[in-house]
C-alpha cells in the first residue's frame, strides 16, 4: 500500500493532521495502536476529565449553592458508577464521531502498532501479530505522550496511580495525595474535593499552575482552599509506599523538617513525557534527545527530510490544540502553502472551577526581559453578571506595551474564562493595543464585560465600572 503521507497516532494532533491532509488532495492513511481513535485527549485525558468536572461541578451546585438561588433540593446523593457511566458514553460518542470523519475523508486506517522499518516504510503490528508494510512519501509522527512517574514511586495502578486510573477508581477515596500542583493534578483533585475527599496537594514549587501568570496560580490556591483543599508548597516528595490499604508520602518542607502525607490513593502529576520508544526512529535516521523528544526545525520537520512530528512528541506545551494547530501547519506545508504558527498566541486553560486560562507574555516574563509594560486588573466583583450568577471570585489582567500598546498577554480567573480567552488570542494574533481591545463593544451584562473593563485599565487607568 502506497501514500501521500502516513500519520501515526490518532490524538487531537494526528486525527486534525489526516484530515487536513486529506482535504488538501493527499492520499492518507492514519494508523493508531489502540482499538479507538483520539489518543489520552479523548479516552483518558481531556474529554473524560471534564465529563467528570462537570458532574462534580452540578453535586458542588446542588449541595451548596443552589439554596442561595432560592432551589431547594432534598434527599440528595451521588451515584459513582453512574457518575463514571457518563463520562464513558461521553468518550464512547466521541470517539466515534472520529470514526465516521475518517470514514467522511477517505482516510484509510490502520489498527496496530506503527514503526519505521525505512524512512519512507512504516510496518504495522496488529495485536493478532500480522504485520503489513505501508510506503509514504511523508509521515507525520503524533505519538503523543504518557504520565511521568517518580524515579522512586513507579505506577502500581492501584494506590499509586497515574490521571488515568485516577478517572475509574472503585469508589470515591476519603483522602487523596497528590503530587503536582500543576494543570492536571488539580483538575483531577478538585473533581474528588467536590466529591468530598479530603484533597492534599504537594507541590515542590512554590507556587500551583508555576508556568502561567504568578497572579493566577496565587487566587486559585485562595479560591481552591476556599473549597476544602488543602495545599502544601515548596515541598520535595522523598519516598511514596503503598502500605496495602493505604499510601504514605514523605517529604521535605522548605525548612528541611521531614513529613508525610496520607491517603486512599496518591496521584502523580509531575508531568508527561513523550511515546517514542516503540517507533524505529533509528531506522528513519532519527535520532530523540536524551528525555525522548523528537527535534525538529521550524517547519516541524525532523532530521530527516520527509518526516515531521508535532504535538507532545516535539515539546513545547502539551496541548491538545497547540497538537491541532501543528498538525494543520504540517499538512500545508506538505501541499505546498506556507502557514503561520504563534506559539505566544495558543492559550493555557485550567478547568477547575472558578476556570483559568492566560495567553502570551506572562508579567514575570516581561520582567525577566526588562520589557516596559502596562497593567491593567479587573475584579469580577465589580460585574453585574458576576453578582447575578453568583460567581464573584475573579479577575481579568491584560498587559500591554508602555509605548506601542500593543496587547502582550492576557490572563484572567473566573466563571467561563476558558471560553473568554479567546478575546486575547485575537487581539495577540492580530497585533491590538489596549485600546483597540477597550473600544469594542461588549454585551451587558456578560463576564466578557471584565476584559474590556481590565483593557481600559491598562490604557490609561480609566475603567469605568471599578
Amino acid at each position: 500500500m502506497s501514500y501521500d503521507v502516513v500519520v501515526i497516532g490518532s490524538g487531537p494532533g494526528g486525527y486534525v493532521a489526516a484530515i487536513r491532509c486529506a482535504q488538501l488532495g493527499l492520499k492518507t492513511a492514519l494508523v493508531e495502536k489502540y482499538p479507538t481513535f483520539g489518543g489520552t485527549c479523548l479516552n483518558v485525558g481531556c474529554i473524560p476529565s471534564k465529563a467528570l468536572l462537570d458532574a462534580s461541578e452540578h453535586y458542588e451546585n446542588a449541595s451548596k449553592h443552589m439554596a442561595d438561588f432560592g432551589v431547594q433540593v432534598g434527599d440528595l446523593s451521588i451515584d459513582w458508577e453512574k457518575m463514571k457511566g457518563r463520562k464513558d458514553q461521553v468518550v464512547r460518542d466521541t470517539c466515534n464521531g472520529l470514526e465516521f470523519l475518517m470514514k467522511k475523508n477517505k482516510i484509510e486506517t490502520h489498527q496496530g502498532i506503527g514503526s519505521f522499518l525505512d524512512a519512507n516504510t512504516i510496518q504495522v503490528k496488529e495485536e493478532k501479530g500480522t504485520i503489513h508494510k505501508l510506503e509514504t512519501k511523508h509521515t507525520i509522527i503524533a505519538t503523543g505522550s504518557k504520565p511521568t512517574a517518580l524515579p522512586f514511586a513507579a505506577f502500581d495502578g492501584k494506590r499509586i496511580v497515574s490521571s488515568t486510573e485516577a478517572l475509574k477508581f472503585p469508589k470515591i477515596p476519603k483522602e487523596m495525595v497528590v503530587i503536582g500542583g500543576g494543570v492536571i493534578g488539580l483538575e483531577l483533585g478538585s473533581v474528588y474535593a467536590r466529591l468530598g475527599t479530603q484533597v492534599k496537594v504537594v507541590e515542590y514549587m512554590d507556587a500551583l499552575i508555576p508556568t502561567m501568570d504568578r497572579s493566577l496560580g496565587k487566587e486559585l490556591q485562595r479560591v481552591l482552599k476556599k473549597q476544602g483543599m488543602e495545599f502544601h508548597l515548596s515541598h520535595k516528595v522523598t519516598e511514596v509506599r503503598n502500605t496495602g490499604r493505604k499510601v504514605s508520602v514523605k517529604a521535605e518542607n522548605k525548612k528541611g523538617e521531614a513529613v508525610e502525607f496520607k491517603g486512599d490513593y496518591c496521584l502523580v502529576s509531575v508531568g508527561r513525557s513523550p511515546f517514542t520508544d516503540s517507533l524505529g526512529l533509528e531506522n528513519a535516521g532519527i535520532q530523540p534527545d536524551k528525555r525522548g523528544f523528537i527535534p525538529v526545525d521550524g517547519d516541524l520537520q525532523t532530521t530527516t527530510k520527509g518526516i515531521w512530528a508535532i504535538g507532545d512528541v516535539v515539546g513545547g506545551a502539551m496541548l491538545a490544540h497547540k497538537a491541532e494547530e501543528e498538525g494543520t501547519a504540517v499538512a500545508e506545508r506538505i501541499a505546498g502553502q506556507k502557514p503561520h504558527l504563534n506559539y505566544r498566541a495558543i492559550p493555557g486553560v485550567v478547568y477547575t472551577w472558578p476556570e483559568v486560562a492566560g495567553v502570551g507574555y506572562t508579567e514575570e516574563e516581561l520582567k525577566e526581559e526588562k520589557r516596559a509594560y502596562k497593567s491593567g486588573q479587573f475584579a469580577y466583583r465589580a460585574l453585574g453578571r458576576a453578582r447575578a450568577a453568583g460567581e464573584m471570585d475573579g479577575f481579568v489582567k491584560v498587559l500591554a506595551d508602555q509605548e506601542t500598546d500593543e496587547i502582550l498577554g492576557v490572563h484572567m480567573l473566573g466563571a467561563r474564562v476558558a471560553d473568554m480567552i479567546i478575546e486575547g488570542v485575537v487581539a495577540l494574533e492580530y497585533k491590538a493595543s489596549a485600546e483597540d481591545l477597550a473600544r469594542m463593544s461588549h454585551a451587558h451584562p456578560t463576564f466578557t464585560e471584565a476584559v474590556k473593563e481590565a483593557a481600559l485599565a491598562a490604557t490609561d487607568k480609566r475603567p469605568i465600572h471599578a
